[in-house]
């Protein structure tokens, strides 16, 4: 047996290390493929951004320049964006509007990805200052900045589906702790409404997913019970989670918790679109003034918006 020279011998090993190296890259790649697809830390900025409006509850000023924001944002993309305007009876004077981007307008099947866009009134549940200054970083802006990350994402989506980014108002345009749960989620309930009235539509929602409290630093999504009510829903829901196992996202947990009253049960209920609710519910400063950007991060921000991404290539 020959011995080898040292010099052989560390050219040798340096070829391994190399292959060994080359073989981790291709078998890891589809992950940070994904992983990149998604810029966590521009959805944190655009949180931040948004939570520098201040409160933005329905009708307010704070809403009005969340608006201008968005319309913008949206189109500078490429979306096509419209105002769904309504008012309710038992809010005289406050005008609502749901908001509305359409992605490759041309296919009749499609997908709502939503998220609400209003701010609570005050931080009720705050045990310190309940008539004080909400600002709901992760409780409305963190779906809505996940959706203005995604938006860059859909001019060259390739799925079988158009999709419709649809803003809910009035999700919580509620004054007291203990509010009946048909006060809640009135752009959705309109929105569904005027979905389920148009006989004549030319398109269909096929599948619809909500996010909202997505931005939690602890992040821990449980698959939700309203979600899982119907069938299509349980095979939504599943089809949500395998995607996430594929992306190497493990806050989705496979545990049932939670029956939350949230944007999907009108189009669960009414519009009869299959949707599922990815909300972190377990959220230590829900409705209080501790509910600001410092509580959210980019990491739990990017997990979602890869899942989200990664299912609508999938979506079957």
């Amino acid at each position: 047996m020959r011995r080898l020279s040292w010099k052989a011998w560390l050219g040798g090993s340096a070829a391994i290390v190399l292959l060994a190296v080359a073989i981790v890259l291709v078998w890891q790649w589809p992950l940070w493929a994904a992983q990149s697809s998604f810029d966590g830390d521009q959805a944190y900025e655009y949180l931040v951004e948004i939570c520098k409006l201040g409160r933005r509850p329905s009708g307010s000023e704070g809403m009005a320049k969340q608006q201008e924001m968005l319309k913008r944002h949206f189109e500078d993309l490429g979306g096509k964006v419209e105002f769904q305007k309504f008012e309710h009876r038992w809010h005289p004077g406050v005008k609502f509007a749901n908001l509305i981007v359409q992605w490759h307008p041309r296919a009749k099947d499609r997908v709502l990805l939503g998220a609400h866009y209003d701010t609570r009134p005050y931080p009720d549940r705050d045990p310190r200052n309940p008539r004080g200054t909400f600002i709901g970083a992760n409780d409305g802006a963190s779906g809505v900045a996940v959706l203005m990350e995604l938006a860059k994402s859909m001019p060259k989506l390739e799925s079988k589906y158009g999709v419709d980014f649809v803003l809910f108002d009035a999700e919580e345009y509620i004054f007291r702790v203990e509010a009946d749960q048909k006060e809640y989620c009135l752009g959705s309930e309109y929105f569904a409404l005027q979905y389920s009235k148009d006989k004549s539509r030319e398109h269909r929602y096929v599948w619809g997913v909500v996010m909202d409290m997505v931005g939690d630093a602890d992040l821990q999504i449980f698959k939700e019970k309203n979600s899982l009510r119907t069938q299509k829903g349980s095979q939504l829901v599943r089809d949500i989670w395998a995607a996430a196992g594929r992306v190497g996202v493990r806050e989705f947990y496979s545990r049932v918790e939670h029956e939350v009253t949230d944007d999907h049960v009108p189009l669960n209920n009414i519009a009869k679109i299959p949707t599922c609710d990815i909300i972190d519910f377990d959220y230590p400063y829900w409705h209080t003034e501790g509910d600001v950007p410092e509580r959210c991060s980019a990491a739990s921000l990017s997990k979602v918006g890869r899942v989200v991404l990664e299912w609508l290539k999938t979506a079957r």
